[in-house]
């Protein structure tokens, strides 16, 4: 789709990060060291995103996204504070360049007529069927 064109830069001063301790395995390391990564970009105040990435990435319904518009990445794969950092941007990025292109609008279209008589005729079947367990006169064991 849009995999010619370059990607859209994201300034540093619109991404808060914050490290924190990771969880999981990890032994001594994982707590003492604040690998983990919360990488926050605030979609709502942006001015690198143009308008119609902007709502295309608030009208998504995501988890990471907050009520007020801010969206939230946490990575913990790595061992590395660096690499954490470097995953969630990455993450970031992906997020942003998924919202770039707009949805290809829906053609509607009809049933042909061979899926509408197959539809009918199963119903008809399954109405068959159920008639005749109603109209079954089940005769009782002693």
């Amino acid at each position: 789709m849009g995999g010619d064109r370059a990607p859209l830069a994201i300034p540093d001063h619109e991404i808060v990060e914050r490290f924190v301790r990771a969880g999981g395995p990890g032994g001594q390391n994982v707590n003492k060291v604040a690998t983990a990564v919360e990488l926050r970009f605030d979609v709502r105040a942006s001015t690198a995103l143009p308008e119609a990435v902007r709502e295309r990435l608030l009208a998504r319904r995501d988890r990471r996204m907050t009520d007020e518009g801010v969206l939230v990445i946490q990575a913990q794969r790595f061992r590395t504070q660096e690499r954490n950092r470097e995953d969630a941007r990455a993450r970031l990025q992906a997020i942003v360049e998924a919202a770039r292109d707009a949805p290809k609008p829906r053609i509607a279209t009809r049933p042909t007529r061979g899926s509408v008589e197959r539809r009918l005729g199963s119903k008809r079947e399954r109405a068959q069927v159920k008639r005749e367990r109603a109209s079954r006169r089940w005769e009782r064991e002693p």
